[in-house]
């Protein structure tokens, strides 16, 4: 079609309320024009004027209708007189007509009104009069069906609301509730991502280059014999980017992408669920080649037959069972691919995760140092941001940052110079937004006693300075006794990216961890519940140790952790007596790193002490000042690379979160 030429304007839809009211309109119209002669209000008349009209002999005929209302016809000569001009009947069309009704009036007491007939009968006035009575039988039957009529209306309106009452012509929404809720992106006017815009990601961007060659030119494939993927599951923590992926999938490819939730299959009627399963694959059908793009499919593809009770999950498993079929059975042999998206591929059904359903399975991790910086360009682009701020430098300042997390750095980063009233967005506003993004928001105004504001100091003290005096403990960067969000102090640090962690790794953060406890315990000869979150942490590390890692020798190489049903499923996989020794085990290894971290204090206390009342003073101390202190880190590598970590911060009660980090063991 070409640009100047103009499409014809849609016809308005027939909505089917004006066919109703039209309806009920006609029934009025009927029971007002049957119900009525149409007498105007000069034809209305009282009894005292009629009374006078018989007895001077100008009545003809009285007709008293439903025993309450009497219509009153005149003679021919009556009508020639001026007094009854007006008396005159006319039609539906303005025609005159004389044959009457002429006048009406209310009969009030008939039996009285009865009486005065027969007595102007007999003294000889020459009229005839009846009774009778009109039935209007159209209003009759729309009272009757009138009880009916609301029901239906009622019912109509409860199904459209429970439909979504969207689109489409009023009362046809109940038929649409089986149609699918998937929105489509046309590929020429509403996908504008490419691979341009998805920063990082290489590996899996490579995987998917693939599906979008098989869209492309399929001929390329199928004349070898090769079959076309049915899909693409993407798999990987939250904010990875797996649907900008997909979305960038579909711009470079150039076809239709229908894009929906898992939860949109889900709905409280019965059947419902693959009903839409089937609509969206015959409308990606019709519109072949195309791709379906499913987030967060484990709403709809948890394995079957796990903790189902009474049936609880059989609509559930219908939608799941049914887009089984639609990926592969029967005349399924189009170019129609599904990608899906999820964080939990570990809760998906087997049958969903084989070949020939999703054959290709894509873990979108968290991005590198190099991935982060490119990440970093992109969304730096919309900031105006200082011309000499390192990208490099915010990249090292936020390993283990999601795509998602670095928006967010960038965006907070914007707010807090628009808070201080800057021109541009500096490297101190980045720096800001990591502790404000990890740590919480400052809270100077929080009341803390001097004892309290003392025990904090030497706490993270402690941490400080046996992380420092361990060679495989990570590097800090700087202390504070500021609160933020829970905590009442917090040290940070900025550990290495590691593939796989080693037992002295694992036990150097451990006695780091209880650094803190530690300093409490030698500065003051007494422990606080400031500690929490540190004893959680090195206890959970301990257990993994012991019971999932294979780390301890009298255990030995056993692992009871099951990737299916997390750490042990419903029953723990030991004895009694292994039991006991996990524990003893778990509480050996915990008080040993305690230990160590009091030997460690204990040599340097001096420093320790010099450290912690610098700290009283300032606040916040950096890795200068720790420099200045202890010298130079004798384990301290040409270029450190890692995330911030905020370390276990004192808290008040002994009921907070404390956020901790699980080694990842090597993959194969």
């Amino acid at each position: 079609m070409a640009k100047n030429e103009k499409t014809p304007p849609k016809k308005p839809a027939l909505n089917p309320y004006w066919l109703y009211g039209s309806i009920v309109i006609f029934f009025l119209g009927m029971s007002f024009f049957r119900g009525g002669n149409g007498l105007s209000e000069d034809q209305k008349i009282n009894i005292s004027t009629f009374e006078r009209f018989l007895n001077d002999g100008e009545v003809s005929r009285v007709v008293v209708v439903n025993k309450n209302t009497a219509q009153v016809t005149l003679t021919e000569k009556a009508l020639q007189e001026t007094k009854h001009k007006n008396a005159k009947n006319s039609d539906i069309l303005g025609r005159s007509n004389d044959s009457g009704p002429h006048y009406q009036f209310e009969v009030g007491n008939l039996e009285l009104f009865q009486k005065k007939l027969e007595a102007a009968e007999a003294n000889g006035v020459d009229f005839s009069y009846e009774f009778k009575t009109v039935e209007n039988r159209w209003l009759d039957v729309l009272i009757g069906f009138l009880p009916l009529i609301l029901i239906i209306a009622i019912w109509l309106f409860i199904m459209r609301r429970m439909s979504g009452g969207g689109g489409g012509g009023g009362g046809a929404q109940i038929f649409n509730i089986g149609k699918s809720k998937a929105k489509l992106f046309d590929e020429k006017t509403d996908i504008k991502v490419t691979f341009k815009d998805v920063a990082g990601l290489e590996g899996a961007k490579e995987e998917v280059q693939e599906i979008v060659d098989f869209l492309k030119n399929p001929t390329k494939y199928t004349v070898l014999g090769g079959k076309i993927p049915k899909g693409a599951l993407l798999v990987g923590p939250p904010g990875t980017g797996k649907t900008l992926l997909a979305k960038a999938v579909a711009g470079e490819a150039k076809v239709p992408f229908f894009s929906l939730s898992g939860s949109d299959f889900v709905e409280m009627f019965v059947g419902v669920g693959a009903s839409r399963v089937r609509d969206l694959f015959k409308q990606a059908k019709d519109k072949s080649p195309a791709i379906i793009f499913i987030d967060e499919i484990d709403a709809i593809g948890r394995a079957r037959g796990k903790n189902n009770i009474t049936g609880s999950n059989d609509e559930r498993e219908n939608t799941l069972n049914q887009l089984l079929t639609e990926m592969d059975g029967f005349g399924t042999n189009t170019n129609v691919i599904v990608i899906a998206a999820t964080n939990r591929a570990d809760v998906l059904d087997k049958a969903l995760m084989r070949a020939g359903r999703f054959d290709r399975q894509i873990y979108v991790d968290l991005p590198d140092l190099r991935e982060r910086k490119e990440i970093f360009k992109v969304h730096l682009k919309p900031l105006r941001s200082d011309p000499k701020l390192d990208v490099d430098f915010l990249a090292k300042q936020t390993p283990g940052f999601s795509g998602a997390d670095i928006a967010n750095v960038c965006n907070e980063s914007a707010l807090i110079a628009a808070r201080k009233n800057k021109k541009k967005v500096g490297r101190q506003d980045f720096l800001d937004a990591v502790d404000r993004i990890v740590g919480g928001l400052e809270k100077k105004s929080k009341i803390i006693t001097p004892e309290e504001k003392k025990t904090i100091a030497f706490h993270e003290a402690g941490h400080a300075t046996v992380s420092w005096m361990l060679e495989h403990a990570a590097p800090l960067v700087k202390v504070t006794i500021v609160p933020r969000g829970q905590s009442l102090g917090a040290a940070w640090y900025l550990p290495e990216e590691r593939q796989i962690v080693r037992t002295e790794q694992m036990l150097d953060e451990m006695c780091a961890t209880l650094g803190g406890r530690a300093a409490e315990d030698i500065i003051f000869n007494k422990i606080s519940t400031g500690a929490l979150s540190d004893l959680v942490k090195v206890t959970q590390q301990a257990r993994a140790m012991v019971t999932i890692y294979g780390l301890n020798n009298k255990i030995g190489n056993i692992t009871y952790y099951n990737a299916n049903e997390g750490e042990y499923g419903f029953t723990k996989p030991y004895s009694e007596e292994t039991a006991k020794l996990i524990d003893t085990e778990i509480s050996a290894i915990v008080e040993h790193e305690y230990k160590r971290a009091i030997q460690l204090l204990k040599r340097h206390k001096d420093k320790l002490t010099e450290l912690a009342e610098h700290l009283l003073v300032k606040e916040v101390i950096f890795k200068d000042d720790l420099e200045r202190i202890f010298g130079k880190r004798p384990f301290e590598k040409p270029e450190e690379v890692a995330p911030p970590k905020q370390k276990a911060a004192p808290k008040k009660r002994t009921t907070t979160k404390a956020k901790t980090t699980k080694a990842e063991t090597p993959k194969d």
